[in-house]
């Protein structure tokens, strides 16, 4: 299909050039004489690329530029003008022009910058859809888990991300309630845009004002300057409030304003700022009990929980701590540069077993502590797990008390090698198969142990 353009030009010579040689290169044409004629045609619509005169009868190009911007921002505009008028053609385009071209001008010139918008737009548009495909594909990769109530954590981000309604994120401490808050800001129309991070638990009372709406220079003592809140760095974006449940009482009602209308104040300021942000809000506390406590305003609970996720705790999805377990590895593998790093199944049966109560963030660092520990291994074992999972898989004289760490790691390590010596009747290539590591590791190992 034929690209439309439009072109408003008050000299009848040049109108004419244009358009016979813009028609011959392929382009379908408008043409429009003075500013009256082509303010109407921008307003009807439908063209791809509007070329301009700055100067024209009834009204300038300026006037067309600002039409267009209002009424067909994906157009673009092209600016012709005189050299003693290209400072106001500079100001055109921060206005909003793509480009301009002085006059006098070949037919060349004019059609080098005519492609070079279309091959920008061509840009723009692949640019668009890369990022909505990359936007798909990594919405849910950093949260592991195939369990059923997983999914409908899933289907429930799918749904609401694309949404600007507020998003409350329930769970148990180190569930992975900021991972989730990643995925629905990340695959949000607001991706491209800030995403600002509050944590209300770590924030003092007497700071948490000041963070959020910033303050204007001489608002209290040390306000040295003017200075921005999160709230208005996070403008066009999201903003994810970590554990909402903590934040003041006393603020309370002035952030259920700006959740409301829109508009915050700086400290010491009296000019309201208009803000858009997102808001995503997580919590590990019962929101329930605190109104009935007094320590959370029920009309803020009801603003914030419009569409609410919640995480299960992992000992109720028991059945995504394999899945964990492979992804941390994996991750930490990648991270300490030990791609040839193994678990035993002791150790993976010892992460299986063990009762979670720090959740998902409690196997997460489980699994660092080991690869960690595992440097002078090829194998992760017990006995580089915390104590508290290892338990009684790990027995006999390496788990002696007067022992330390590394001396422990050390025994473990050779009585392994010489369980799997023994099992393979000393045959090295099997027992060295049978510990997941290279006949070279293990010769090296036997000669570092002194093993006959």
């Amino acid at each position: 299909m034929k690209k439309h353009l439009l072109v408003i030009e008050d000299d009848p010579i040049m109108r004419l050039g244009m358009s016979h040689f813009l028609t011959y290169q392929g382009y379908k044409l408008t043409v429009c004489a003075d500013g009256g004629e082509g303010l109407d045609a921008v307003a009807r619509g439908g063209f791809e690329l509007i070329i301009t005169d700055l100067k024209l009868p009834l009204h300038d190009g300026f006037e067309i530029l600002e039409r267009a911007r209002a009424v067909a921002p994906a157009a673009g505009v092209i600016i012709i003008t005189a050299y003693a008028d290209v400072k106001s053609a500079v100001h055109a385009i921060k206005s909003g022009a793509f480009d301009y071209i002085a006059k006098p001008f070949s037919n060349e010139e004019l059609l080098i910058t005519v492609e070079r918008f279309f091959n920008f737009q061509k840009l723009e548009e692949e640019v668009t859809i890369l990022k909505e495909a990359l936007r798909d594909k990594t919405g849910f990769d950093e949260i592991a888990g195939e369990s059923p109530a997983m999914r409908v954590v899933f289907d429930r981000i799918s749904v609401v991300a694309g949404t600007d309604v507020p998003v409350l994120i329930l769970g148990e401490s180190g569930t992975g309630k900021e991972l989730v808050a990643n995925a629905v800001h990340r695959m949000s129309k607001r991706s491209a845009k800030p995403f600002i991070k509050i944590n209300c638990a770590a924030i003092p009372d007497t700071l948490f004002e000041s963070e959020l709406f910033g303050y204007e220079k001489g608002a209290f003592t040390g306000a040295a300057e003017t200075r921005k809140g999160k709230l208005e760095f996070a403008d066009g974006g999201s903003i994810f409030f970590d554990e909402i449940g903590d934040i003041p009482l006393s603020l309370q009602p002035r952030l259920l304003r700006v959740l409301e209308d829109g508009m915050i104040t700086r400290l010491g300021g009296n000019v309201p700022i208009r803000v858009s942000v997102r808001g995503i809000y997580a919590t590990s506390k019962d929101l329930r009990e605190a109104i009935a406590s007094g320590t959370f305003r029920e009309d803020l609970f009801y603003r914030i929980n419009v569409v609410p996720i919640s995480i299960p705790p992992l000992r109720d999805r028991r059945e995504d701590i394999p899945c964990l377990i492979d992804y941390f590895l994996k991750h930490f593998k990648e991270r300490y540069d030990r791609p040839e790093l193994t678990m035993s199944r002791s150790a993976y049966e010892a992460l299986l077993s063990f009762n979670y109560v720090g959740n998902v963030r409690e196997l997460k660092h489980a699994v660092e502590r080991a690869v960690v520990l595992s440097k002078n291994s090829a194998t992760i074992e017990c006995v580089h797990l915390p104590e508290e999972i290892a338990g009684k898989m790990i027995s006999g004289p390496c788990a002696r008390k007067n022992l330390s760490l590394e001396e422990s790691v050390r025994c473990f390590e050779k009585h392994r090698i010489l369980t799997a010596l023994n099992e393979t009747h000393g045959k090295k290539i099997d027992a060295a198969r049978k510990l997941g590591i290279s006949r070279k590791v293990l010769w090296k190992k036997i000669k570092e142990y002194r093993i006959e």
